[in-house]
């Protein structure tokens, strides 16, 4: 086969450091317009972003030649700098250290994009720490509960 054909569509989930509610309604679209330009650096794109104070939500459509890990790392790296040259908070902006990444079928694309439109009123109902463990059961990813969110507390 003489060219290379994909549709890898990822749902990534990232929070502030230490889930510190900072991310303001006034310039969080602002946020995610910048990440969306980013990615496209990444040869990726943003088919939705979405998320509140603590959190985002991101549909990447991710190309083959970049590592996911390497994606999700230049999208935080570039945002948290985008945050801090623009001084949207006052102390020096940080993501947590890890993050969520799940695979979404194409048939699943539209269900996943009305989850993330819907983050401020799922969130009135249930805890950003409660969702990510939902999504990471509901994904069957193994974890120690114990060490998903503590590690960032003691750095």
């Amino acid at each position: 086969m003489p060219s290379t054909h994909s549709n890898l569509l990822l749902h990534a989930v990232f929070s502030t450091k230490n889930r510190s509610n900072v991310l303001r309604d006034d310039w969080r679209d602002e946020l995610f317009a910048y990440i969306g330009g980013a990615a496209r650096d990444h040869k990726a794109s943003v088919l939705k972003a979405g998320g509140i104070e603590n959190h985002v939500h991101l549909l990447l459509r991710a190309h083959p030649s970049f590592a996911v890990a390497d994606t999700i790392r230049f999208l935080k790296t570039n945002s948290s700098k985008w945050i801090n040259d623009h001084r949207k908070i006052k102390a020096k902006f940080h993501w947590q250290k890890g993050y969520g990444v799940f695979s979404v079928s194409e048939s699943g694309k539209d269900a996943v994009i009305k989850y993330i439109m819907n983050q401020r009123e799922h969130h009135r109902k249930q805890s950003f720490e409660s969702e990510y463990l939902q999504l990471l059961r509901l994904h069957g990813v193994h974890f120690n509960e114990r060490y998903v969110f503590d590690q960032e507390l003691a750095g």
